[in-house]
Formats: C-alpha cells, structure tokens, sequence
C-alpha cells in the first residue's frame, strides 16, 4: 500500500514531487533539445483541482497537514502545473517552444485503490458510469500535441472544449515566476546525479 503524502528528504510531498518537481526537472532536462528541434511543444498534465491549490512559495517544500492534506497536496501539484506552463510560456516566447496545460477530465483510473475499503464499492461505480476512459481522456491531451495553430495560445489551460480561463491563482503570474524560482535547482550539473 502506498503511503498517501510521505515527506521526502528535502521536505515536499512525495505527490507534489511526482506531479510537479518531476515534470519540471524532465522539462529543464530537454529544453535545449525543444528549442534546437523547434516548432516543439510541452504538454503537462494538469487538472480542474487545480481551483482549490493554495500555493504560497515561502511555504514550498513544507506540505499541507491536516484531515484533507492528501487532497490538499494533489490540488497544489496541479496549480503547480498550471503555472508551470504559464511561466515556461513566458520564459520561451519567440523561441518556438510553446507550452500547455491540459485537464484531461474525469478520467476512470485506478485513482480510488488507496481510498477506504468501505468507501470503494460507492466510488467504483460510480468512477465507472461518470468518468472518461483512458482514450477518451487522452485525446484533450493529443489535441494541444498535435492541433495545428495552438501557437499563440502558448501558455494556456486546455480542457477537451478547447482554451478556458484558469481559476484566478493559475493566472497570477507573480506566483508562477516565484514556484519556478523555488522548483529549479540549478544548472544540471549541480543536481547531484550526473
């Protein structure tokens, strides 16, 4: 069984570390590739949990506690990946690298293992009547991967209707450059692995 928010060593949330820092670090990773094979595009994952983040990045690396902290934790990942394709748009204008973020919708996964036992057999069926297949949530994300003419929408938040407006904290641009600032760790050679 899965711890549901363990703290790792450098104190983020093991969630907020797989949904946010990962896709940061693989994005800093490939970024002179994306720009040196430009027209490139980074699609990143988000969600519409993203309405209820409450990042603050003095608070960066100290995860949420409390009764619905798990919750919490998922909600902030995903604001991270809201603003994580905002500022990466900004930081690549003119560039032809363009940036997305996409909420693939209520796609039926196996989102509900870690949810009690009581629990499951109420949320099963309904994750199976009202949620996405994993095709249909796929094609949200293929769309900003391969639609042409996204170019001047670099930046933006996707959902399968097209372009929507994210919830006000996914618009503060302060906030995105702050959370790049606290997510990047530095040139690559630094970051202990190579």
């Amino acid at each position: 069984r899965c711890p549901h928010s363990p703290s790792l060593q450098d104190g983020f949330s093991l969630p907020f570390q797989v949904n946010h820092l990962g896709h940061f670090l693989l994005t800093q990773l490939l970024l002179e590739r994306l720009r040196s094979c430009a027209p490139s595009r980074v699609v990143i994952v988000a969600s519409s949990a993203h309405c209820a983040g409450r990042l603050r990045p003095e608070a960066l690396g100290q995860p949420p506690s409390g009764l619905f902290s798990t919750f919490q934790d998922y909600c902030d990942s995903k604001l991270a990946n809201v603003l994580h394709a905002r500022e990466l748009a900004t930081r690549e204008l003119g560039t032809q690298v363009t940036c997305y973020a996409v909420h693939p919708g209520f796609v039926n996964t196996s989102l509900f293992r870690h949810a009690p036992l009581w629990l499951r057999p109420l949320l099963l069926p309904l994750a199976w009547l009202l949620f996405l297949d994993a095709a249909e949530g796929a094609r949200a994300v293929l769309d900003c991967a391969t639609r042409d003419g996204l170019e001047p929408l670099s930046g933006r938040y996707f959902t399968h209707g097209g372009p929507r407006v994210p919830w006000p904290a996914g618009r503060d641009d302060r906030l995105a450059r702050e959370l790049w600032e606290g997510s990047d760790p530095g040139p690559p050679m630094a970051w202990g692995f190579f």
